[in-house]
């Protein structure tokens, strides 16, 4: 599939079905694009599609399954939205440290394929509001899951998960406790 350059080609893109519950549509929303009016669309649509097929078949899916309804906040970004948002000091990573991340349709340093969303799960949260309520969370992830790294926020534990070829199987939170986790 060529970078979509027409309203038909972008729309076909949308709904590319990356699971039973998720298709592209929902990975291209970015804040970031829409207050600077640019287009978040992948120069390789094909590399996206197929990680975030990964994402959203081996995490997305078997978390919502078990805890509810994934609502996403922020998944693909274009090397330009992401490259803006690290210039603008948007809590973005670099080009090169948010490839096969954020930025689904390029690929780490390594050669590996990858894809990040971050994610709020509104009933976990509901459940879990409590101090360090996060951890609940993670603790079942890195039970259960294949993820690569994971990263918490205060916000109603809004989290960023990611999937890659070669997994690293870190957990980090910016919300308390702050830091690298280990589990129990």
């Amino acid at each position: 599939m060529r970078k979509p350059a027409s309203l038909e080609a972008l729309t076909k893109l949308g709904r590319v079905r990356l699971s039973k519950s998720f298709f592209m549509r929902d990975m291209l929303h970015s804040e970031i694009a829409q207050i600077h009016r640019l287009l978040n669309v992948p120069d390789d649509p094909d590399l996206a599609i197929a990680a975030g097929t990964k994402l959203c078949e081996e995490l997305l899916e078997p978390l919502q399954d078990h805890w509810g309804p994934v609502r996403i906040r922020s998944a693909y970004r274009s090397t330009e939205v992401n490259a803006l948002g690290n210039a603008k000091g948007y809590n973005c990573a670099s080009n090169e440290k948010n490839a096969a991340h954020h930025i689904w349709d390029m690929r780490d340093k390594d050669g590996h394929m990858g894809a990040t969303a971050c994610v709020v799960v509104p009933t976990f949260f509901d459940a879990h509001p409590e101090p360090g309520g996060w951890e609940v969370l993670a603790r079942w992830i890195d039970d259960n899951l294949p993820y690569s790294s994971l990263e918490f926020f205060p916000v109603y534990w809004a989290f960023n998960i990611s999937w890659n070829e070669q997994p690293k199987r870190t957990i980090y939170s910016y919300a308390d406790p702050r830091g690298w986790w280990a589990a129990p």
